[in-house]
Protein backbone atom coordinates (compact mmCIF):
# COMPACT_ATOMS: atom_id res chain seq x y z
CA UNK A 1 0.00 0.00 0.00
CA UNK A 2 1.37 3.58 -1.28
CA UNK A 3 1.95 5.19 2.24
CA UNK A 4 3.57 8.49 1.13
CA UNK A 5 2.78 11.80 -0.01
CA UNK A 6 3.95 14.78 -1.56
CA UNK A 7 3.38 18.24 -0.21
CA UNK A 8 5.10 21.63 0.50
CA UNK A 9 7.56 22.12 3.28
CA UNK A 10 6.53 25.84 4.07
CA UNK A 11 4.39 28.56 3.26
CA UNK A 12 5.97 30.74 -0.16
CA UNK A 13 4.45 33.47 -2.68
CA UNK A 14 4.35 33.06 -6.29
CA UNK A 15 3.92 36.51 -8.85
CA UNK A 16 2.95 36.77 -12.56
CA UNK A 17 1.86 40.03 -14.11
CA UNK A 18 0.84 40.54 -17.53
CA UNK A 19 -1.10 43.79 -19.02
CA UNK A 20 -1.24 45.87 -16.19
CA UNK A 21 -2.84 42.92 -14.21
CA UNK A 22 -1.36 41.48 -11.17
CA UNK A 23 -1.70 37.99 -10.27
CA UNK A 24 -0.42 37.53 -6.34
CA UNK A 25 -0.03 33.38 -5.52
CA UNK A 26 0.48 31.92 -1.81
CA UNK A 27 0.66 28.30 -1.35
CA UNK A 28 0.30 26.44 2.24
CA UNK A 29 0.65 23.32 3.99
CA UNK A 30 -2.54 22.34 5.05
CA UNK A 31 -4.75 19.43 6.57
CA UNK A 32 -8.26 20.86 6.77
CA UNK A 33 -10.58 22.49 5.05
CA UNK A 34 -11.39 24.88 8.48
CA UNK A 35 -7.68 25.57 7.88
CA UNK A 36 -8.12 26.53 4.64
CA UNK A 37 -11.41 28.08 5.31
CA UNK A 38 -9.21 30.43 7.49
CA UNK A 39 -6.76 31.36 5.09
CA UNK A 40 -8.99 32.31 2.68
CA UNK A 41 -10.83 34.18 4.85
CA UNK A 42 -7.61 36.05 6.12
CA UNK A 43 -6.58 36.82 2.74
CA UNK A 44 -9.53 38.28 1.15
CA UNK A 45 -9.65 40.77 4.83
CA UNK A 46 -6.21 41.55 3.79
CA UNK A 47 -6.81 41.92 -0.53
CA UNK A 48 -9.77 43.41 0.08
CA UNK A 49 -9.36 45.84 -2.62
CA UNK A 50 -8.15 42.71 -4.76
CA UNK A 51 -11.50 41.98 -7.18
CA UNK A 52 -10.66 38.17 -7.23
CA UNK A 53 -9.43 35.34 -5.10
CA UNK A 54 -9.53 31.93 -6.64
CA UNK A 55 -7.73 28.85 -4.88
CA UNK A 56 -7.66 25.11 -5.22
CA UNK A 57 -6.85 22.32 -2.56
CA UNK A 58 -6.08 18.72 -2.40
CA UNK A 59 -6.43 17.01 1.18
CA UNK A 60 -5.23 13.49 2.21
CA UNK A 61 -2.50 11.36 1.26
CA UNK A 62 -4.62 9.89 -1.91
CA UNK A 63 -5.99 13.33 -2.96
CA UNK A 64 -9.27 12.53 -3.28
CA UNK A 65 -10.70 15.52 -0.93
CA UNK A 66 -10.04 18.37 -3.26
CA UNK A 67 -11.91 22.06 -5.05
CA UNK A 68 -11.40 24.79 -7.33
CA UNK A 69 -13.07 27.73 -6.68
CA UNK A 70 -12.96 30.83 -9.84
CA UNK A 71 -14.09 33.26 -7.46
CA UNK A 72 -15.69 35.24 -10.24
CA UNK A 73 -13.29 34.31 -13.03
CA UNK A 74 -14.83 32.95 -16.38
CA UNK A 75 -15.73 29.28 -15.43
CA UNK A 76 -12.38 26.81 -15.50
CA UNK A 77 -10.13 29.44 -16.12
CA UNK A 78 -8.99 30.11 -12.58
CA UNK A 79 -9.35 27.39 -10.03
CA UNK A 80 -8.88 24.61 -12.94
CA UNK A 81 -5.33 25.53 -13.85
CA UNK A 82 -4.44 26.16 -10.28
CA UNK A 83 -5.70 22.70 -9.45
CA UNK A 84 -3.93 21.34 -13.04
CA UNK A 85 -0.46 22.33 -11.03
CA UNK A 86 -1.52 20.50 -7.84
CA UNK A 87 -1.57 17.40 -9.74
CA UNK A 88 1.23 18.49 -12.05
CA UNK A 89 3.58 18.20 -9.06
CA UNK A 90 1.48 15.62 -7.33
CA UNK A 91 0.74 17.59 -4.60
CA UNK A 92 -1.63 16.81 -1.60
CA UNK A 93 -2.61 19.00 1.61
CA UNK A 94 -1.32 22.03 -0.16
CA UNK A 95 -3.45 25.32 -0.97
CA UNK A 96 -3.09 27.84 -3.25
CA UNK A 97 -4.64 31.05 -3.43
CA UNK A 98 -4.07 33.15 -6.39
CA UNK A 99 -5.05 36.77 -5.92
CA UNK A 100 -5.54 39.41 -9.30
CA UNK A 101 -5.33 42.62 -9.10
CA UNK A 102 -7.36 43.98 -12.57
CA UNK A 103 -5.62 46.29 -14.22
CA UNK A 104 -7.34 47.31 -17.15
CA UNK A 105 -7.22 45.08 -19.86
CA UNK A 106 -9.21 42.17 -20.49
CA UNK A 107 -6.45 38.77 -21.21
CA UNK A 108 -9.42 36.15 -22.11
CA UNK A 109 -9.69 33.06 -20.84
CA UNK A 110 -6.61 31.17 -22.61
CA UNK A 111 -4.56 34.49 -20.93
CA UNK A 112 -6.28 33.70 -17.26
CA UNK A 113 -5.36 30.10 -17.31
CA UNK A 114 -1.82 30.80 -18.38
CA UNK A 115 -1.96 33.29 -15.59
CA UNK A 116 -3.31 31.60 -12.97
CA UNK A 117 -0.97 28.49 -13.95
CA UNK A 118 2.08 30.88 -14.37
CA UNK A 119 1.43 32.47 -10.57
CA UNK A 120 1.05 28.89 -9.24
CA UNK A 121 4.03 27.16 -10.66
CA UNK A 122 5.94 30.33 -9.11
CA UNK A 123 4.90 29.89 -5.77
CA UNK A 124 5.28 26.14 -5.87
CA UNK A 125 8.90 26.41 -7.27
CA UNK A 126 10.04 28.75 -4.58
CA UNK A 127 8.97 26.24 -1.80
CA UNK A 128 10.56 22.62 -0.99
CA UNK A 129 8.28 20.03 -1.95
CA UNK A 130 9.15 17.06 1.07
CA UNK A 131 7.53 13.44 0.60
CA UNK A 132 5.67 12.65 4.45
CA UNK A 133 4.44 9.45 5.28
CA UNK A 134 1.07 8.51 6.26
CA UNK A 135 1.19 7.45 9.81
CA UNK A 136 -0.96 5.39 11.97
CA UNK A 137 -1.07 6.87 16.20
CA UNK A 138 -2.03 4.71 18.56
CA UNK A 139 -2.03 4.26 22.43
CA UNK A 140 -0.67 1.21 24.26
CA UNK A 141 -1.11 0.07 28.08
CA UNK A 142 1.45 -2.40 29.68
CA UNK A 143 1.83 -3.68 33.25
CA UNK A 144 5.34 -2.23 34.74
CA UNK A 145 6.88 -5.36 35.04
CA UNK A 146 6.81 -5.99 31.07
CA UNK A 147 8.53 -2.94 30.29
CA UNK A 148 11.66 -4.36 28.87
CA UNK A 149 9.38 -6.43 26.40
CA UNK A 150 8.06 -3.61 25.07
CA UNK A 151 11.13 -1.10 24.69
CA UNK A 152 12.84 -4.13 23.15
CA UNK A 153 9.96 -4.23 19.96
CA UNK A 154 10.15 -0.03 19.66
CA UNK A 155 14.08 -0.68 19.83
CA UNK A 156 13.64 -3.24 17.29
CA UNK A 157 10.73 -1.29 14.96
CA UNK A 158 11.23 2.43 16.01
CA UNK A 159 8.09 3.81 16.08
CA UNK A 160 7.68 7.63 17.16
CA UNK A 161 6.86 8.09 20.80
CA UNK A 162 4.26 10.89 20.75
CA UNK A 163 3.78 10.57 24.77
CA UNK A 164 4.63 8.09 27.38
CA UNK A 165 3.52 7.78 31.10
CA UNK A 166 5.83 5.11 33.34
CA UNK A 167 3.67 4.26 36.93
CA UNK A 168 2.46 0.95 37.52
CA UNK A 169 0.47 0.68 34.48
CA UNK A 170 2.21 2.63 31.80
CA UNK A 171 0.67 3.94 28.98
CA UNK A 172 2.58 5.12 25.53
CA UNK A 173 0.99 6.98 22.31
CA UNK A 174 2.98 5.57 19.12
CA UNK A 175 3.19 6.98 15.72
CA UNK A 176 4.45 4.43 12.64
CA UNK A 177 4.11 4.37 8.87
CA UNK A 178 1.28 2.86 8.19
CA UNK A 179 3.38 -0.11 5.78
CA UNK A 180 4.86 -0.95 8.80
CA UNK A 181 1.56 -1.03 11.42
CA UNK A 182 1.15 -4.25 11.40
CA UNK A 183 3.74 -6.02 11.94
CA UNK A 184 4.75 -3.81 15.25
CA UNK A 185 1.14 -4.23 16.44
CA UNK A 186 1.57 -8.12 15.99
CA UNK A 187 4.54 -7.94 18.13
CA UNK A 188 3.31 -5.96 20.44
CA UNK A 189 -0.09 -8.14 21.27
CA UNK A 190 2.33 -10.83 22.13
CA UNK A 191 3.46 -9.40 25.41
CA UNK A 192 1.55 -10.13 28.31
CA UNK A 193 -0.96 -7.48 29.91
CA UNK A 194 -0.59 -5.28 26.60
CA UNK A 195 -3.32 -3.51 25.48
CA UNK A 196 -3.60 -1.58 22.17
CA UNK A 197 -6.31 1.41 22.71
CA UNK A 198 -7.65 3.33 19.78
CA UNK A 199 -6.09 6.90 19.02
CA UNK A 200 -8.76 8.45 21.06
CA UNK A 201 -9.27 6.07 24.13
Amino acid sequence: MEDTYKTLDSNSEGLYKEKGSKFIAYAYPVTSEEQIKEIVAGLKKEYYDARHHCFAFRLGADGKRYRANDDGEPSGSAGKPIYGQLLSYELTNVLVVVIRYFGGTKLGVPGLIRAYREATVDAIESNTIIEKTVDVIFNIEFDYLVMNDVMKIIKDLNPNIESQSYEMLCTMRLSIRMSEYDQLINRLKKVTSLRVLDEDE
